[in-house]
């Protein structure tokens, strides 16, 4: 820890903020050390040299509101990301100075250039993840500026237009005096600014953020030069807004969230980056050096009027949808391994008469990690001549029920990609002809259609694996210990694992009723017809993580199904996926905590670890097909 970012806010008449960075200089310094150091640096920035007496003060944790004690050292009790405020005793008690402890984030070096037609999911989740900063491209900023001279040259003419001196949706009507505008735009901002629940996280805030500037970035919307730079700024020093997960119906786009967002744009409410942690929004701006927008018109729909949270959740579900589907694959192939299946039901035969292209690819993973001439696995040998012609349905039928969700995600990708390229505000500008046009492109049921789509998909996966899952454990189907444990009776072993399993699919059932199938008319029956997009992104995300939690589980259990089936081996690729979960997980031999072991191979899937221990494998084994 070298520095500490100190931000000083008066709570009382004046909303001014100081911010300074303060040298820890010795590892070991003190709490009391660097709360003297802070205050000294307060005095002369607001010229109290001259108060006799030292300014007596306390220390709290933000984050649990713990006091501190002065004499602590400051890298024992303070936590990356911390946010320390300093009570003043006395006259000035209610004036707050707070440290943030710089923590050990690291700016990224690397840009993704944004030109509003070309990004990508896995683009944006890597932005999420603060791995790129961005930069407009040439021909983006043109069309920007462009876009912004039809809207200054409707002001000049004293035009009406919607949204840029006209009320909103039941006020289009009314028209604004122009020395109003600027005050319009705040009051479009402040009143949208209703949502409710908790925060974004910073990942999402992150998405929900750069996805506007990329929308904006089509310059379609009329928004100025500046403001766009200012947003820009923002996203690369990773000042965040305060956004509610709650709030929006989908249609008009997601206002009161994308308020949300702006609002800390404008300096107002709390706002997040990694050296202050959550402080006020115009204190953590100005402590990166930036300055709070002030909008022009039509910047204040612009910058909420549009379906970037429906869609930055759903870049994430169907990101992470694409990761567990692919390593649902191996973790079945697993569970067939241990429970001695048959592999003839994945015969290319059987499934070029019925070609959809998921349940093609599906069967071709599962030849390339089970028993063949490339691989061969010992236990498939050791059960050749058992007679059994054919499996239970969840393993027989992997590739029919797996392949249709392979085939769900990719046209839910498609069109979530669109999606996140395209103009959703209104009016839109269209600067080659000098004309706006009102529309509906803000109406979220593209997005909110597909990711109800998408959570019913994904869910099979767990459907599936929870009942695989079952068949291990039970002792009448699978032929091994009753719940995989030695010593049953003493040992419970996997008893409420399967549990939990079966608890997650049951509450998937009721995350897949389609939320885009209701809608309730808003604002005065102007907007009479809502998509709902934005509970159908938050629980398509929850599906998804459902899911690879009971795959974690199916994981965990067919490698300890495995460990009965000893010194025979599986193929290689399937004994890697075992060497990857025994690094992180031992191996059952009596009762323990469990639900340590689920989240670290919860872990190894979502980080797609699985998937990346074999791929090198199942491209081997294709070359040596193709040879």
């Amino acid at each position: 820890m070298s520095h500490v970012g100190v931000g000083l806010t008066e709570t009382t008449s004046s909303p001014e903020a100081l911010w300074f960075r303060v040298p820890c200089g010795d590892p070991a310094a003190s709490i009391q050390t660097l709360g003297i150091e802070a205050l000294q640096r307060y005095r002369q920035a607001i010229k109290l040299e001259d108060r006799d007496g030292d300014m007596e003060f306390s220390m709290q944790r933000c984050r649990g509101g713990e006091i501190l004690h002065p004499e602590d050292m400051a890298e024992d009790v303070l936590e990356d990301n911390d946010f320390v405020q300093l009570v003043f005793a006395g006259e000035n008690d209610s004036s707050p100075l707070a440290m943030a402890v710089q923590n050990s984030y690291e700016e990224p070096k690397e840009y993704i250039l944004l030109d509003g037609n070309s990004l990508t999911t896995a683009d944006l989740v890597s932005l999420g993840q603060g791995l790129f900063k961005i930069k407009l491209t040439p021909e983006a900023e043109l069309k920007v500026r462009k876009s912004r001279e039809v809207i200054d040259g409707f002001i000049r003419e004293g035009r009406v237009m919607y949204g840029v001196n006209t009320g909103f949706g039941k006020f289009a009507h009314t028209l604004i005096p122009k020395e109003e505008l600027t005050q319009l735009q705040e009051n479009v901002i402040e009143s949208h600014c209703a949502g409710v629940g908790a925060p974004l996280s910073v990942e999402r805030t992150r998405m929900l953020l750069v996805l506007r500037i990329n929308v904006l970035a089509k310059g379609h919307s009329g928004v100025s030069m500046e403001t766009l730079d200012a947003m820009i700024k923002a996203f690369n020093a990773s000042c965040l807004s305060w956004v509610p997960e709650k709030g929006t119906v989908g249609a008009s786009g997601d206002l009161a969230p994308l308020a949300h967002l702006t609002l800390g744009l404008t300096g107002k409410g709390k706002m997040w980056s990694p050296q202050s942690g959550w402080a006020d929004a115009k204190a953590v701006l100005e402590g990166h050096g930036l300055k709070p927008l002030v909008l022009k018109p039509k910047e204040g729909i612009a910058l909420i009027n549009g379906t970037q949270l429906i869609s930055s959740l759903g870049a994430e579900a169907v990101e992470r949808a694409l990761g567990v589907a692919k390593q649902a694959d191996i973790i079945a192939a697993m569970t067939l391994e241990a429970l001695k299946g048959t592999t003839k039901a994945f015969h290319s035969a059987i499934h070029a008469v019925r070609p959809h292209p998921g349940q093609v690819e599906v069967a071709q993973r599962l030849r390339s990690l089970l028993h063949s001439d490339v691989f061969p696995s010992q236990i498939s040998e050791s059960h050749k001549s058992c007679g059994r012609v054919q499996d239970a349905y969840t393993l027989r039928c992997i590739p029919q029920v797996h392949g249709v969700v392979n085939d769900t995600i990719a046209f839910v990708h498609n069109v979530i990609s669109t999606e996140l390229n395209s103009a959703t505000d209104n009016p839109l500008v269209f600067a080659e002809t000098g004309e706006t046009m009102s529309g509906g492109n803000f109406h979220g049921e593209y997005p909110a259609k597909v990711l109800d789509y998408l959570a019913i998909g994904v869910h099979e996966l767990a459907s599936m694996s929870e009942r695989r899952i079952e068949r291990l454990v039970n002792p009448n189907l699978s032929e091994l210990p009753a719940f995989l444990v030695k010593d049953g009776g003493l040992n419970n072993g996997f008893m409420i694992a399967h549990c939990t399993a079966a608890a997650l699919v049951s509450e998937n059932k009721a995350l897949c009723h389609p939320s885009s199938v209701d809608s309730l008319s808003t604002s005065a029956a102007t907007e009479d017809h809502v998509s709902m997009g934005g509970w159908a992104a938050r629980k398509a995300l929850r599906v998804v993580e459902h899911v690879e939690q009971v795959l974690a589980i199916e994981l965990l259990a067919a490698c300890q199904a495995l460990e009965f089936l000893r010194p025979l081996k599986t193929t290689t690729p399937l004994e890697k996926v075992y060497e990857l979960l025994r690094s992180v997980v031992s191996a059952w031999d009596k009762d323990r905590i469990m639900s340590p072991d689920i989240e670290a191979a919860h872990a190894l899937v979502r980080e797609q670890k699985v998937w990346r221990t074999v791929e090198a494998y199942m491209e081997e084994y294709r070359k040596k097909l193709q040879a």
